[in-house]
């Protein structure tokens, strides 16, 4: 069963946007909503990954560096700025995206598994998920026009 790969892939994107999503806020405490809302977000991924244990012990967790990878790729730290910001805000809704779309094939598959208690799990993350891009988003609309119009 290939699920396997997909549980590992979400598992390890869940624990890499966490991890990100915590540095950011951490490295822009000069914005009190990105401070505060990159830490509850970060701690909805790691209860996302604590939720996915025991289904990796059910179908297996093939350990893929795939999220590793992306997130070295796109985040090596945080910037400085608003443009800086905004980058990190850019970054952040592509790891989300990752996770995003994990998400939705995990329960593509769960529902052919009729697998009721990794479809709850699903459910309640893939709606969190949403709520983190919605935010992402809307917090680079606001980001934008100073860091990108405004000379600094």
């Amino acid at each position: 069963m290939m699920l396997a790969h997909y549980i590992g892939l979400l598992h390890r994107a869940e624990q890499e946007l966490g991890a990100a999503l915590r540095e950011v806020g951490e490295g822009h405490v000069e914005e009190p909503d990105v401070h505060v809302i990159c830490a509850k977000l970060a701690a909805d991924c790691e209860t996302h990954a604590e939720r996915l244990e025991p289904f990796a012990g059910r179908y297996g967790e093939e350990a893929e560096d795939e999220p590793e990878r992306l997130h070295s790729e796109l985040f090596q730290g945080t910037r400085s700025g608003g443009l800086g910001l905004l980058r990190d805000l850019h970054d952040l809704y592509l790891m989300a995206c990752e996770c995003d779309m994990a998400w939705t094939l995990v329960g593509q598959a769960v529902q052919g598994l009729r697998d009721r208690d990794l479809l709850e799990v699903v459910t309640s993350s893939e709606g969190e998920t949403a709520i983190q891009l919605k935010w992402l988003r809307t917090r680079m609309k606001q980001a934008a026009p100073q860091a990108l119009v405004v000379a600094s």
